[in-house]
C-alpha cells in the first residue's frame, strides 16, 4: 500500500489502536548506531534465536528469507491476517479503508508504480517523467501490464480511478488536498466540469498529470498510483460501486495472485495469475485467513499458517526459538512520543489556537519531563531492546532525512531538576512536589491509553520517573483511557478536552518525510497544538521549489528537527522494530519498505 497523505493519517490511527491492543498504547541505518535502528541488508546468513542476556537488537534480524534450497514450481501457502474481527471485504483500493482489507489486496492488485529505498516512487509498472516545471507528470503504461482478465491496463483506466474519488457521490475516503492538487479537480468535484483538466489521456497506456502546486512529496506518496478496470465499472453509479460485486465478490486487479473464492470477513483463497506482467508466480495458490491474535503462536507452531500480518514484539522472546519458524525484522516507520497541550483546535478556522497560559507553557518544563524518563531501560525492560529510545521525529526507517548529529536530551534526572529549578517550579511546601511559578499546586494530568500487558506498567513507570524530579503527574482520571475515549480527549475530530495536560501517543509516519500533516498550523492530528513562525516557515520550505534539490530539503529538515528539541512540543519516546514470523519452507519473501526482488511472484516453498 502506498501513503498518500490521507492514508499516511489513517494509518497513524491504526498504528495507535495496535500499540493498544499489543502494548502501550515502521529501513534503517540512519542513526550511525546500528543497534539503535541501523538495519541488515539483503544479508542471507539465518539469524534470530534466544539471546543470553534476553535483549535483542533489530541486528539480529534480516529483511528477507535466508531459505536457499530450490524453490519448487508450484505448491501454497497460508497467510495468517492477525484480527479480533472479521475483514470487511472491500477489496479494492479506491475504496478500502482499513489494514485488513490492505493486506488482501498486497496479493491481488499492484500500484502502477514503484518505491525506492528514500520512499519516493521510481518506475514500475509504468514508468515516470516529470516536466522541467515540476508540475506536469507523463505516466506510460508498459505494454505487457494487463488485468487478470486479459484487458491491457489502460491510461484511461488510472484517469477513472482519480475521477471516482473526486465524484460527488464517491463515499470513500480518499478525496483529499492532494488530489485536489490536480489542476481543474475541484471544478469537475463540484459539477463546473465534466471532465478534470489536469487529467490527459494521450494514447492508450500514457496519461499526464498536471498539478496546481509542485512539490517533492508528490513523488513521495502524492500521487494516487492505483488504476480501476473501467470497463468493469464504468456502467456501475458511483454511489453503488463499494457494495458492488466488482468490489466485493469478483475484484480482480494487476497483481501476481486473483481472487479464487471469498468466505466473507472469514477467509481468500488466491491462485496465480501465469499472465503476472513481472514472470509468472512459483506459486499455485495463497490462502489468506483471519486469525486471532491469542492464537499467531499456536497456529505458526504447528504450521497451519506459514506467515502472518503482524507479530507483537514483546512476545519474540519466548518464541524466539521457535522450531520451524523464521523471525524477519525491520525498523518500523512509527514512534511513540509524549505530548504536552499547548493550545486547542479553532475549528471555524480549521487550525491551532495557542493558548498562552497553557499548563505546560514553559519549554523547561517540557524539557525537564524529557529529560526525566530513561528510554532505552523502557526499551529493555519492556521491549526486550526490539524498541529503543527515540531522538528526533524522523524515524530510522528515513536515513536520508535524519539529522543525526542532532543533540536531543538523554536520561539525567538531575539537569531535569536543575531546568525545573532555574524555572521555578520549587517545592515550597515539602510535600515533595513542585508548585507551579506562582506558588500554586501543579498537578499534570496524563491521558495515555489501555491495551496489553506492558500499557499500565509503562504508565506507571512515567509517572514514577517525573516523581523523582518532584513533578505531580496522575493518570486522567485515575485510569488508562480506552482507544475511543482516548482519541475523542486528545483531540480527534478537533475536540480538546481541558482535562488533559499531556499525553502519550504514537505516528506511523508513512513514506513521505513531510511532517506538515501531524505538526502544521492546520492540521487537525497536530494534538499537541504547537504553532510557530518558524516551525510554519520550515514546513512551507521543505514543499518548495527549492526542496526538490534533496541536499537543501534535507538542510530543512534537519534545522526542522532542531526546531523541535528546541520547542518540545512533544518529545520522541522509542523507535520500533517491525518482527514478521514465517516458516523456514518458505523462500524469496520479503518485508523490506522498498520496492525491489524478490516480488511475491518469486515466493515460493522448498518442502
Amino acid at each position: 500500500m502506498r501513503k498518500t497523505k490521507w492514508t499516511k493519517l489513517l494509518f497513524a490511527m491504526m498504528l495507535v489502536l495496535v500499540l493498544a491492543l499489543a502494548a502501550c498504547s515502521k529501513d534503517s541505518g540512519g542513526s550511525g548506531d546500528k543497534a539503535k535502528g541501523g538495519g541488515n541488508k539483503n544479508k542471507t546468513a539465518e539469524k534470530g534465536g534466544k539471546s543470553e542476556d534476553g535483549i535483542y537488537s533489530i541486528e539480529d534480524f534480516n529483511e528477507d528469507t535466508s531459505n536457499d534450497g530450490e524453490v519448487k514450481k508450484g505448491g501454497e501457502i497460508t497467510f495468517g491476517l492477525v484480527s479480533d474481527s472479521p475483514f470487511k471485504g472491500t477489496l479494492n483500493w479506491t475504496f478500502y479503508d482499513g489494514d485488513p482489507d490492505s493486506q488482501i489486496l498486497k496479493w491481488v492488485d499492484d500500484a502502477l508504480l514503484d518505491i525506492d529505498k528514500d520512499h519516493n516512487y521510481k518506475d514500475g509498472a509504468a514508468s515516470i517523467e516529470v516536466s522541467d516545471d515540476k508540475k506536469t507528470y507523463t505516466f506510460k503504461i508498459k505494454d505487457n501490464v494487463n488485468w487478470q482478465d486479459g484487458e491491457p491496463v489502460k491510461a484511461e483506466d488510472w484517469a477513472f480511478a482519480i475521477e471516482t474519488i473526486a465524484n460527488k457521490d464517491y463515499d470513500g475516503p480518499r478525496y483529499d488536498s492532494t488530489l485536489k492538487n490536480i489542476k481543474g479537480m475541484e471544478e469537475y468535484h463540484n459539477g463546473k466540469a465534466d471532465k478534470v483538466s489536469g487529467l490527459e489521456v494521450v494514447d492508450e497506456k500514457t496519461l499526464k498529470m498536471t498539478f496546481i502546486d509542485p512539490t517533492p512529496s508528490l513523488l513521495a506518496g502524492g500521487i494516487w498510483p492505483y488504476a480501476m478496470p473501467k470497463h468493469i465499472f464504468k456502467d456501475i453509479p458511483v454511489k453503488d460501486m463499494t457494495k458492488s460485486d466488482a468490489v466485493r465478490k469478483n475484484p480482480i486487479g494487476s497483481g501476481p495472485f486473483k481472487v479464487d473464492s471469498i468466505v466473507p470477513g472469514e477467509s481468500v483463497t488466491l491462485v496465480a495469475n501465469k499472465d503476472y506482467w513481472r514472470g509468472e508466480p512459483n506459486l499455485d495458490k495463497v490462502t489468506i485467513k483471519v486469525i486471532d491474535p491469542s492464537v499467531v503462536v499456536k497456529e505458526l507452531q504447528n504450521g497451519s499458517v506459514d506467515m502472518v500480518s503482524s507479530f507483537p514484539t514483546d512476545q519474540y522472546p519466548d518464541n524466539a526459538d521457535m522450531k520451524n519458524v523464521e523471525f524477519l525484522g525491520n525498523v518500523d516507520m512509527a514512534y511513540t512520543y509524549i505530548g504536552f497541550k499547548l493550545g486547542t483546535w479553532d475549528k471555524k478556522k480549521g487550525q491551532v489556537k495557542p493558548n498562552p497560559d497553557a499548563k505546560m507553557g514553559d519549554v523547561n518544563l517540557r524539557k525537564a519531563m524529557w529529560y526525566a524518563v530513561d528510554n532505552d531501560a523502557v526499551g529493555e525492560k519492556f521491549y526486550h531492546g526490539l524498541r529503543w529510545s527515540a531522538d528526533t521525529l524522523i524515524d530510522p526507517a528515513h536515513p536520508t532525512w535524519r539529522a543525526d548529529d542532532v543533540e536531543t536530551p538523554k536520561y539525567d534526572p538531575e539537569k531535569a531538576k536543575e531546568l525545573l529549578d532555574e524555572a521555578g517550579f520549587e517545592d515550597k511546601d515539602g510535600d515533595g512536589y513542585r508548585e507551579d511559578k506562582d506558588g500554586k499546586e501543579l498537578v499534570i494530568n496524563f491521558a495515555s491509553m489501555s491495551g496489553g500487558d506492558t500499557a499500565e506498567p509503562i504508565a506507571k513507570y512515567y509517572i514514577q520517573a517525573w516523581k523523582e524530579v518532584g513533578l505531580h503527574v496522575e493518570l486522567l482520571d485515575g485510569r488508562l483511557q480506552e482507544f475511543e475515549a482516548f482519541y475523542d480527549r486528545v483531540g480527534n475530530g478537533g475536540n480538546d478536552d481541558p482535562k488533559v495536560d499531556i499525553f502519550q501517543g504514537a505516528w506511523g509516519t508513512g513514506d513521505d518525510v513531510d511532517p506538515s500533516g501531524l505538526y502544521g498550523k492546520d492540521a487537525m492530528f497536530n494534538f499537541s497544538r504547537y504553532e510557530s513562525a518558524e516551525n510554519d516557515k520550515l514546513l512551507k520550505e521543505g514543499l518548495s521549489d527549492k526542496a526538490f534539490d534533496m541536499d537543501y530539503r534535507k538542510d530543512v529538515y534537519k534545522k526542522w528537527q532542531e526546531l523541535m528539541v528546541e520547542d518540545v512540543p512533544v518529545f520522541p519516546t522509542l523507535f520500533r522494530a517491525q518482527l514478521v514470523p514465517v516458516n523456514k519452507r518458505v523462500a524469496n519473501y520479503t518485508i523490506a519498505h522498498e520496492d525491489r526482488e524478490p516480488f511475491k511472484y518469486q515466493i515460493g516453498v522448498t518442502e
